[in-house]
């Protein structure tokens, strides 16, 4: 079998979000949006438990999903879904000395992401996934 291609591109992918978010959240360079990523995929993480989050994993690009399964402590208490502010919030606390994540994050990030994936399956996997999750990724 050959390699899929969602594997042999993975780096491209990754790259064009990178920027799509960059774009939207107006940070200066690709560390200050690898954290602010990195902080918005921690934040839903904590909100799902590991069934679902795996669920919503399978429709990430392999990097970001890779990034979203990272240093998972999987014993970590689930988290209720919150006001998008409080989480924001919660997403700035990642490398806090080191992120410039606007309280825009979440948006940003979402709206980078549907550019980036198949939107339907997004929206599928996210109606199988404890109140709260389709508003996280609304834009």
């Amino acid at each position: 079998m050959t390699i899929p291609s969602e594997y042999r591109v993975a780096a491209e992918v990754f790259e064009k979000f990178l920027v799509d978010a960059r774009e939207e959240s107006g940070l200066a360079t690709r560390n200050q949006v690898y954290t602010m990523v990195e902080g918005v995929l921690r934040t839903f993480r904590r909100r799902l438990d590991v069934k679902e989050a795996l669920r919503f994993a399978d429709v990430l690009p392999p990097l970001l999903r890779a990034l979203f399964v990272s240093d998972w402590d999987v014993d970590e208490l689930k988290r209720p879904f919150d006001a998008r502010e409080a989480m924001s919030k919660e997403v700035q606390t990642l490398r806090i000395d080191h992120n410039f994540a606007p309280y825009t994050a979440i948006h940003d990030v979402a709206t980078a992401l549907r550019r980036n994936i198949d939107e339907d399956a997004l929206d599928r996997v996210l109606a199988t996934l404890p109140d709260g999750a389709r508003e996280f990724w609304r834009v």
